[in-house]
C-alpha cells in the first residue's frame, strides 16, 4: 500500500475550493443532511489547509458559517415559537446545534490540535456554544422570555399546576453547557432571579403562614414547603442550585421568624413545654436546627421558662406542711421532701424533653444544667434539703422498692447533688442525719447506706466520705463491745460508742436522768474503762431514745407513771491519742402496774426525762420542767410540743395554755383519757426535720471555719508550686480548685492570703504590690 504525498506547493485556488467543499459540508451538517459526506475526505481538506499554514481562514470561515446559520435560520425558528411551544423548540435546536458542532469538531479536530494551540484560540466545540449563546439566548427577545418563562413555570408548579419540567431541566442544562465550565452565565441568566423570586415568595407565604396559623402547623407547612423545593431542585434544577434554594429557604421562613414561632402564645415552645408536647417539640427543634442561631433561640426561650418554673419551686408557698411538724419554709416551701421532689420531677420531665425531643442535644443538655444550677443554689437551704430527702428515703421512703429502683432513687437525688454549689455544707449536713439515722436505729438498708457513700465517694473523692466510713466503723466496733457486755450483764442497755473526730454531733450540756438511768450508765461506765483504761466516756443525752412503760388511770384516780431507762450518747478522752469517742445508750424502763392495760412508749432521752417527772408531781409547769430536768430550753419545748401539741394518737400530756408558743407558766399533766388501739406507741419529736434559723447559722459559722483552712490550704498549694503568682491568677487557681466543694468569695480569699502574709507563708512581691511570692 502506498500513501500519495500532499503536494508541497499549493495555490491559492486550491485553498479556496477546499475551504469551499468544508464549508458546503458544513452547512450540510446543519440542515442535518450528512448521509452522503465523507468525514475522511473532509477530515483530510482541514489537515491539508492547516498544514499549509491556512489555519486562520479556516477558523474564521467556521464561525462566519455558524453564525450565519443561527442567525438567519434557528433564530427566527425560536423566535416564531415565543407565543407558542418555547422551551421545546429552543430545547430542539439547542440538541441540533450540539449535535452539528459535534461533528464539525470530529472533522476539524486536526485544527483544534495544531491551529488553535498555537494561535491561543477557543477551541472549535466551545466557540460553537458561545456563539449560540450569542445569537440566540442572548437574543433580547428571546433571553427576555426565557427567564419569563422559567420563572413562570415554576411558579405555576408552586401553585400546584403540573408542568413540562423535562423542557424546563434541558433547558437549566443548557445555561450551565453554555457557561463553557463556568456557572456565572448560568447564575446571571437564572439563578440569581430564581433565588430572588423564591425569596419574595416565600417570604410573603410566611407572613400568612403565620397569621393563619399557630406555631406547630407552621413548622409543618415549612417542612412541606422544603421537601417540595427539595424535590424539585433533583428534578430540574442544578444540585448546587439545590443547596443555595435551601439556603433561601431557610433565611426567608425559619430564621427571619424563628423568634417569632418559639415565642407565640397558646402554640410557641412554652405551651408545647407546659402540654408535654413531645412530637411538635422535635419537629420545631429539628426545624430550628437547620439554622445556625436556631437551638440558640430555643435554649433561650427554654432557659426563660425554667428558670421561672423552677424558682416558682423554690418560691412556691402553696405547698402545706404535714401535721405535726414545724418546717422552716424554703422561701415559702414548708416541705424538705416536696421542695426535692418537685425538683426531681422537674428534672425527670426536661431529661425526657432532651432525649425524647432534642436528640440529647448538648446545647440543650447545658443549658438544662445551668438552670438547675441556677434555681437550686438560690436558697441557702438546698443543701440540708436535699440531705433529708436521701434522709427520708433511707429512712422509710425504700420500703417498697427493690434493688434496682432504690439504686435509681439514689441517682436521682445525686443528680441534683451535683447542682449543688455547697456541697460541704451538704456533706455536713449529711452527716448529721446520717448520725440520727444510725444511732436511733431508723435506717432501712445497710446496703442502701453503703451504696450512697459509694456514689459520694465516686463523685468527690475519699476526703469527702472518710468520715463518714469512720461513723460505720464505730457502728461496728460497739456492736462487738455490746455483745461483751451482755454476756456479763443482765441489764437490758444499748451503748453505742462513738469517736467524736468522725461524727458530727455536739456534746449535749447534760440533763437530771432518773436514778435507774444514772445507775445503768454507770455500770456501763465501769465495764468499759476496766476493759480500755485512760480513757474518757462522757454520755450524749440528745442522741438516746428508751421504751417507757406506762399506765393511765381513769378520771379521778391519781396519775403515775414510774419506771427507769434513757438512751444516751457518751463522750470518751483518749488521752494517749489525744481523741474523744461519743457513744449513745439505750434501755427500758419499768413501770409499776396497776391494771391490765399498759402502754410502751418509745421516745427520746429528754422525753424520757420529763416523763418521769409525773410520777411525783401530778402537775408541772415549763419553768419547774426546765429546772428539775435541766433539759435545754429548745430541747425541752420540741419534746413538750411531741407530747402535749402533736397528733392526736400521740398527745401523752394536757398543756394548760394559750396560744401556739410555750411559755414558763403552761401547766402540764397526764393525759387520762389518752387512749391507743396500738400497744407500743412511738412519739416523734417535733421540727426535727429541719433545723431552725438558730442552728442553721450555727452550722454555717462552722461550715465557715472548716472553709478557712481548705482556702488556705489551696492557696499554700498553688503558691509552693508556682512560686511567684498575680493575686487575680492566684484567686483563679484557688477558685478552680474548690469550686467541687464550695464556691470561694474572692473577698475571703483574699483575707485567707492577708492572715498567710500575717504569719509569714506568703509576702508581697517590693516592686508589684499584686504579686504575690511563697516563702519557703
Amino acid at each position: 500500500m502506498r500513501i500519495r504525498a500532499f503536494p508541497t506547493n499549493i495555490d491559492d485556488s486550491y485553498i479556496i475550493n477546499t475551504w469551499e467543499l468544508l464549508r458546503k459540508a458544513i452547512q450540510e451538517i446543519q440542515r442535518k443532511n450528512n448521509s452522503g459526506l465523507s468525514f475522511e475526505e473532509l477530515y483530510r481538506n482541514a489537515y491539508t489547509m492547516v498544514l499549509h499554514k491556512h489555519g486562520d481562514k479556516l477558523y474564521e470561515g467556521l464561525k462566519e458559517v455558524v453564525r450565519e446559520h443561527l442567525q438567519t435560520k434557528v433564530r427566527e425558528i425560536v423566535v416564531e415559537a415565543i407565543n407558542g411551544r418555547f422551551l421545546e423548540v429552543l430545547n430542539r435546536v439547542w440538541a441540533d446545534h450540539t449535535t452539528s458542532m459535534v461533528m464539525i469538531r470530529d472533522i476539524l479536530m486536526y485544527l483544534d490540535r495544531v491551529y488553535v494551540a498555537q494561535a491561543a484560540v477557543e477551541p472549535v466545540h466551545p466557540l460553537g456554544l458561545r456563539i449560540f449563546r450569542e445569537e440566540i439566548v442572548d437574543y433580547p427577545a428571546i433571553n427576555e422570555h426565557l427567564k419569563a418563562t422559567l420563572l413562570g413555570m415554576i411558579s405555576l408548579e408552586r401553585q400546584k399546576e403540573i408542568i413540562e419540567w423535562i423542557d424546563l431541566k434541558n433547558v437549566c442544562q443548557m445555561l450551565i453547557a453554555l457557561g463553557l465550565d463556568n456557572r456565572a452565565y448560568y447564575e446571571h441568566q437564572f439563578e440569581d432571579l430564581f433565588l430572588r423570586e423564591t425569596a419574595d415568595f416565600y417570604r410573603r407565604a410566611s407572613q400568612k403562614f403565620l397569621a393563619e396559623n399557630s406555631a406547630c402547623v407552621y413548622v409543618h407547612k415549612v417542612n412541606e414547603s422544603l421537601i417540595e423545593e427539595v424535590q424539585r431542585s433533583e428534578r430540574y434544577l442544578d444540585k448546587i442550585t439545590e443547596t443555595k434554594i435551601i439556603h433561601v429557604l431557610n433565611e426567608e421562613l425559619i430564621t427571619k421568624n424563628m423568634t417569632t414561632i418559639v415565642e407565640m402564645d397558646n402554640s410557641g415552645l412554652v405551651y408545647m413545654l407546659l402540654n408535654d408536647r413531645i412530637d411538635d417539640l422535635r419537629c420545631l427543634y429539628e426545624l430550628l436546627k437547620r439554622v445556625e442561631s436556631g437551638p440558640k433561640t430555643m435554649t433561650n426561650t427554654m432557659s426563660r421558662f425554667l428558670r421561672a418554673k423552677g424558682t416558682a419551686v423554690v418560691n412556691d408557698n402553696t405547698q402545706q406542711q404535714p401535721q405535726g411538724e414545724t418546717i422552716e419554709p424554703i422561701g415559702g416551701v414548708s416541705n424538705p421532701i416536696i421542695f426535692i421532689q418537685s425538683l426531681i420531677g422537674l428534672k425527670e420531665q426536661f431529661d425526657r424533653f432532651l432525649l425524647e425531643a432534642f436528640n440529647n442535644d448538648r446545647e440543650f443538655k447545658q443549658c438544662i444544667q445551668s438552670d438547675f444550677e441556677h434555681f437550686l443554689n438560690i436558697s441557702p437551704k438546698a443543701p440540708e434539703y436535699l440531705s433529708l430527702y436521701i434522709d427520708d428515703k433511707l429512712k422509710k421512703g425504700l420500703r417498697t422498692l427493690n434493688e434496682n429502683e432504690v439504686e435509681q432513687v439514689l441517682d436521682k437525688a445525686l443528680v441534683l447533688f451535683r447542682f449543688l454549689q455547697e456541697k460541704d455544707m451538704f456533706e455536713k449536713y449529711y452527716k448529721q442525719h446520717l448520725a440520727k439515722r444510725l444511732l436511733l436505729q431508723k435506717s432501712l438498708s445497710d446496703d442502701a447506706e453503703k451504696s450512697m457513700i459509694s456514689k459520694l465517694k465516686t463523685e468527690c473523692g475519699i476526703q469527702f466520705t472518710s468520715k463518714i466510713e469512720g461513723m460505720f466503723r464505730d457502728m461496728e466496733l460497739s456492736s462487738t463491745i455490746m455483745n461483751d457486755y451482755r454476756s456479763r450483764s443482765d441489764l437490758d442497755l444499748s451503748v453505742r460508742v462513738l469517736t467524736s473526730v468522725f461524727w458530727p454531733t455536739n456534746q449535749a450540756p447534760m440533763c437530771t436522768l432518773p436514778q435507774t438511768a444514772e445507775q445503768a450508765f454507770r455500770h456501763f461506765e465501769q465495764f468499759y474503762l476496766g476493759k480500755h483504761n485512760g480513757r474518757k466516756i462522757t454520755l450524749n443525752p440528745g442522741l438516746g431514745s428508751a421504751d417507757v412503760k406506762a399506765i393511765f388511770y381513769p378520771a379521778g384516780a391519781p396519775s403515775k407513771m414510774n419506771g427507769t431507762g434513757t438512751d444516751a450518747g457518751n463522750e470518751e478522752d483518749l488521752e494517749s491519742q489525744q481523741e474523744s469517742e461519743m457513744p449513745g445508750s439505750s434501755s427500758k424502763s419499768s413501770v409499776v402496774r396497776r391494771r391490765e392495760e399498759q402502754k410502751i412508749l418509745t421516745v427520746t432521752t429528754y422525753m424520757m426525762c420529763l416523763l418521769m417527772r409525773f410520777n411525783q408531781h401530778a402537775k408541772m409547769t415549763y419553768k419547774q420542767l426546765l429546772n428539775e430536768t435541766q433539759i435545754p430550753d429548745r430541747e425541752l419545748k420540741r419534746c413538750l410540743q411531741s407530747l402535749a401539741m402533736g397528733k392526736q394518737t400521740q398527745r401523752i400530756l394536757c398543756r394548760k395554755g394559750t396560744g401556739k408558743e410555750i411559755e414558763a407558766n403552761d401547766e402540764f399533766s397526764v393525759n387520762d383519757q389518752f387512749s391507743s388501739k396500738l400497744t407500743r406507741i412511738k412519739i416523734q419529736t417535733v421540727s426535727g426535720r429541719s433545723e431552725t434559723e438558730p442552728e442553721r447559722k450555727e452550722t454555717r459559722a462552722k461550715v465557715d471555719d472548716d472553709r478557712k483552712h481548705e482556702i488556705e490550704a489551696a492557696i499554700v498549694r498553688v503558691m509552693k508550686a508556682r512560686k511567684k503568682l498575680l493575686h487575680n491568677d492566684l484567686v483563679t487557681e484557688v477558685t478552680n480548685q474548690l469550686k467541687a466543694r464550695f464556691m470561694p468569695d474572692p473577698v475571703f480569699i483574699k483575707k485567707r492570703v492577708e492572715s498567710l502574709i500575717e504569719r509569714e507563708y506568703l509576702e508581697r512581691d517590693k516592686l508589684n504590690l499584686k504579686m504575690y511570692v511563697y516563702l519557703a
